[in-house]
């Protein structure tokens, strides 16, 4: 296929609304140092899926290698990571991601209070946002979906070995390794709720 053929006349606009709602993230975060909150986050990264990777996703999935599929069936096209400090942070982000005009969320788990089998932790949501872009449903002002997913750091640090495992071909002894990943998220996510419980500790003695 063509390069952006499989998101159509859209995939032009996809780094632009992936930029947008950074940027509202990033406004967020200064809102509340503002208000002399705890910063939301450490990091924010953000990517819009590669043609190849959403063509073998939708081929997993038995969908037509369109941009209705790619862009409304398939809602990550475009992927924002926020990597917070604090389990605290992650719920908080949530939370005033659910306040805002610009977005609306339309699905979200909870891998953080209910970890994958597998020991995987994170919060993902899916959030609507309205545009001026045209868009599969409207000419004008189309609505683009994006997948919000959120971490402490040592979430992220865990997701991204086990990833890095989890894609080498090959490996010997994978269930063990299945299960020192495993026993390594549940101590990651023990010093966690050690960590959240000092910084309540610090901030009660303020």
């Amino acid at each position: 296929m063509n390069e952006m053929e499989i998101y159509g006349v859209y995939g032009k606009y996809l780094p632009r609304v992936k930029e947008f709602v950074m940027n509202k993230i990033v406004e967020m975060n200064q809102t509340e140092i503002l208000r002399k909150n705890e910063k939301l986050y450490e990091h924010l990264i953000g990517r819009v899926k590669t043609e190849d990777s959403m063509i073998e996703k939708c081929q997993r999935k038995g969908l037509s290698l369109n941009s209705k599929s790619s862009l409304t069936e398939c809602k990550d096209a475009i992927g924002i990571r926020v990597v917070c400090n604090f389990i605290d942070d992650i719920y908080r982000v949530v939370n005033l991601l659910k306040q805002q005009d610009w977005c609306n969320v339309i699905k979200e788990k909870d891998y953080v209070s209910n970890s994958k089998q597998n020991g995987y932790r994170s919060y993902h949501l899916i959030v609507s946002v309205k545009t001026d872009f045209p868009g599969i449903e409207a000419p004008k002002n189309g609505r683009y979906f994006v997948e919000v997913q959120l971490r402490t750091i040592a979430m992220d640090s865990w997701a991204s070995l086990e990833h890095e495992m989890k894609y080498k071909h090959n490996v010997k002894n994978a269930e063990q390794i299945g299960k020192e990943l495993k026993r390594c998220a549940d101590q990651l996510a023990s010093c966690d709720v050690q960590m959240q419980t000092i910084r309540q500790v610090i901030h009660e003695n303020d």
